[in-house]
């Protein structure tokens, strides 16, 4: 993550709770279905880029950079409402997802492994 101090809200700063990595888990949602599309991941300046902007910014932790969704894809996640747990430690995003939100191609990252229950 960036070493530069984030802009976000210091009241929000203080109630987050993230990993030993500075990071929280952000999820994000389809805003008028429900519909789980993918995790992510945010640090402080990320979320502070989310609130801002309206498009959902994440932290690549494999290219340890931030990433506005769809920038490369086009499939754009515009932000509809932020919120935390009750926890403070998990941010849910509810978005309106253009095209697919997984890097396959698929809709949602939770389509391809159903795992069957009572096995």
């Amino acid at each position: 993550m960036t070493s530069t101090p984030s802009a976000l809200d210091p009241a929000i700063a203080a109630r987050l709770k993230r990993s030993a990595d500075g990071l929280v888990p952000a999820i994000a949602q389809q805003y008028d279905t429900g519909e789980v599309l993918m995790l992510g991941w945010m640090d402080d300046e990320a979320l502070h880029r989310t609130l801002t902007t309206g498009r959902a910014t994440y932290w690549s932790r494999s290219r340890r950079e931030y990433w506005v969704k769809g920038d490369t894809s086009g499939h754009v996640q515009h932000v509809k409402a932020v919120a935390l747990d009750c926890d403070a430690d998990t941010v849910l995003v509810k978005v309106d997802q253009i095209g697919a939100a997984c890097h396959t191609g698929d809709r949602t990252c939770f389509d391809a492994g159903v795992l069957a229950l009572g096995q």
